[in-house]
């Protein structure tokens, strides 16, 4: 499999999902598990999978290459949202240590599907280091963003720092906000999604003053969510080309400020693929391969 994703925007041209038959298998396991993971609703298996076939339609109109995840004993409903449990740098998968208890086992089933797949485990945060893939944000192929809160610590940005050496300059660490509490996913990329080298999409009444900032000195334009379209994830966009992006549906206002922005905008249903789980588009795909 080739790999190479030190890049937010670039295009992509391969990314690894998880089906919700792998991740969710039935209605049964959904029932008995979903409380227990946090989810804000109890998803209806049925219509999840309609939806992940709809928004794999959407991801092929690039083109790009498909790769699934196997169910994996050691993982969770979680495990649809394959973002977190790793980073794709030029040079292999770095795996995560997951903040959420629940989703300790994902990095090591990744890690062993990388090991199939011929995409080499460049390192793994280890010890006392949290790390997510949602709190990491390339904002070039050299520099990153990491968010430090519930879910990722200091820890690991030390360890990433050194895993990483030659192929990052600087990584920028941004302290996030209690917001809703631990018990709640908030990442870095729950309010910054880049869709350009000089466009994102933010929701800036949760991002530190002294990052935003550093993003507008950057020359980044924002998009900024309305409060009414942040919980249903309108910060939560996909890039698949510089200006060309993947988001939920049901969030007019967002998808027309990025249309007056010359971005083009698809978007799909996803109430029990992404509302009730908390994960948008972002969090349902690893990018393997961008150009």
């Amino acid at each position: 499999m080739e790999y190479n994703c030190q890049s937010e925007i670039g295009e992509i041209a391969g990314v690894l999902l998880k089906h919700p038959r792998d991740a969710f298998r039935n209605q049964d396991y959904i029932d008995a598990h979903w409380e227990g993971v946090n989810f804000a609703g109890r998803p209806d298996f049925l219509k999840a999978c309609d939806e992940f076939a709809k928004f794999m339609d959407e991801i092929k109109k690039t083109g790009a290459d498909f790769h699934l995840l196997p169910e994996d004993p050691d993982t969770g409903l979680d495990s649809i949202y394959t973002h977190d449990p790793a980073l794709i740098t030029r040079k292999g998968a770095i795996l995560c240590k997951m903040g959420k208890e629940e989703r300790k086992g994902e990095p090591a089933a990744m890690g062993r599907y990388f090991a199939r797949t011929g995409v080499p485990v460049l390192g793994e945060i280890k010890g006392s280091g949290r790390l997510e893939g949602g709190d990491v944000v390339w904002l070039d192929e050299r520099t990153l963003a990491v968010g430090l809160g519930y879910r990722s610590n200091a820890e690991a940005v030390r360890q990433l720092r050194e895993m990483t050496a030659g192929l990052v300059d600087e990584i920028i660490e941004v302290h996030l906000p209690h917001w809703n509490g631990e018990g709640e996913c908030l990442h870095l990329m729950s309010m910054l999604s880049p869709v350009d080298k000089d466009l994102a999409v933010v929701y800036s009444r949760l991002m530190p003053v002294t990052f935003r900032n550093y993003l507008q000195s950057r020359g980044i334009k924002f998009i900024e969510v309305p409060d009414e379209e942040y919980d249903t994830m309108a910060c939560n966009v996909l890039a698949l080309a510089p200006r060309l992006c993947l988001m939920l549906a049901g969030n007019p206002k967002t998808r027309q400020l990025l249309e007056a922005e010359g971005v083009e905008v698809l978007a799909y249903e996803g109430e029990d693929l992404s509302l009730k789980g908390c994960g948008g588009p972002t969090c349902l795909t690893r990018p393997i391969l961008r150009k």
